[in-house]
């Protein structure tokens, strides 16, 4: 039987990273996903990537992860330009004015993964199960026991549940979900664009939902998420690439030229989901196991990975006392549901006041938006928010 202090069932990317992270605290990891290995980048980008924001960056440098992921095509913005095509509301920061290099970095999802693999790669108290599923996962007061398809057994002391919005642990463990259908489905693409996006990410609120454009490795090619109706995303996927990039060009306003898109398209609906328990006994919630959220800021890896950044942290500062204490646990399970709460509130409010042609919410955006953008101070508290600082 192999026993480790924790075992993590899930190697997305804020699954690897909490393994590098209690590793680098001598903390003995397992990890199994039922996914292949991590592979290299191909020549094509992903169309699934993250705004990595400051603070996730600062986890991934305490890592030594960092200066890989600027190698694999991570691309840094400066500017960030939001807009209402339905008033006369922008606001448009930069890093210089809040004395910063820059607001954050859109990276691929694959390249995070791979280089988060390639560093765990390197320790000898992690073990790594790709290509593996497990049969059943029992626990008692003090452990919890996780017997792999083989029939291998794994005893570990915490079980942490990273394995995506659907969580079959979640569900095993009957820990209560909240959710509701944001109405939207969010299409996901690469797109060559005429101009150079100028290190600037882009989004403007249409009144069917709000399409991004977020600049990649190349000037010339940026990563688009366009949430909308359901009804409306059937019609765009529907459409040749010709008519899709006319579509497009019109949506963003001309703002980066003509439009062409580099590769497939896909679509996927959005939903919140709030898990209102996290813990139960030795297993706990993590990332989109605990909370989904609506692409429109741009903050779902970002949310897991502070769950991750706490989670290292309670871990690791334990001497004396018994290892994944009930009280460790809760202190990680309140801290955490209350900024996933924040967060769901923050973005579902957003989704209605930017949704729609009500004439009084039009005006509310206007006037809102404008005044952000012209009062100094608010800007400032706005854009330090957006950057994750």
């Amino acid at each position: 039987m192999k026993q480790v202090q924790v075992c993590i069932v899930g190697g997305g990317a804020v699954g690897l990273t909490l393994a590098l992270g209690l590793a680098h605290a001598d903390i003995s990891v397992q990890v199994i996903d039922s996914k292949p290995v991590p592979q290299p980048l191909g020549e094509q980008y992903g169309n699934r990537v993250s705004a990595i924001s400051l603070a996730s960056q600062t986890l991934f440098e305490r890592l030594g992860v960092w200066q890989d992921l600027l190698a694999s095509r991570a691309s840094a913005y400066t500017h960030m330009d939001v807009r209402d095509q339905d008033s006369f509301g922008k606001i448009a920061f930069n890093s210089k004015d809040l004395d910063l290099n820059e607001l954050g970095h859109i990276i691929e999802n694959d390249a995070i993964r791979y280089a988060l693999y390639n560093q765990l790669l390197q320790c000898s108290n992690v073990t790594l199960a790709f290509d593996t599923s497990y049969q059943s996962i029992h626990q008692t007061d003090t452990d919890a026991l996780i017997t792999l398809a083989s029939g291998e057994p794994v005893m570990a002391k915490l079980l942490v549940a990273a394995d995506g919005a659907n969580s079959a642990i979640r569900q095993q463990f009957k820990m209560p979900l909240t959710f509701w259908d944001y109405d939207h489905h969010a299409i996901v693409a690469t797109v060559k664009t005429q101009l150079p996006h100028e290190e600037t990410a882009r989004q403007v609120f249409l009144p069917t939902g709000p399409l991004a454009f977020l600049p990649l490795s190349d000037e010339h090619h940026h990563s688009i998420v366009w949430s909308t109706s359901p009804e409306h995303a059937s019609h765009l996927m529907s459409l040749s690439n010709e008519a899709f990039n006319k579509a497009l060009n019109v949506a963003i306003d001309g703002q980066c030229g003509l439009c062409e898109v580099a590769d497939d398209r896909a679509v996927f609906p959005l939903r919140m989901r709030y898990a209102k328990q996290w813990l139960n006994n030795k297993v706990v919630l993590i990332g989109d196991a605990a909370h989904t959220i609506h692409p429109l800021a741009g903050l779902g890896m970002n949310l897991g990975l502070k769950d991750v950044a706490l989670l290292i942290d309670l871990l690791s500062d334990q001497q004396g006392q018994e290892f994944a204490s009930h009280r460790a646990l809760r202190e990680y399970e309140r801290t955490r549901k209350l900024d996933a709460q924040k967060h769901i509130a923050m973005m579902q409010g957003l989704k209605e006041l930017f949704e729609g042609t009500n004439p009084l919410k039009k005006l509310i955006r206007g006037v809102g938006l404008s005044a952000v953008d012209n009062l100094g101070p608010i800007k400032h508290l706005f854009a330090k928010e957006a950057v994750g600082r």
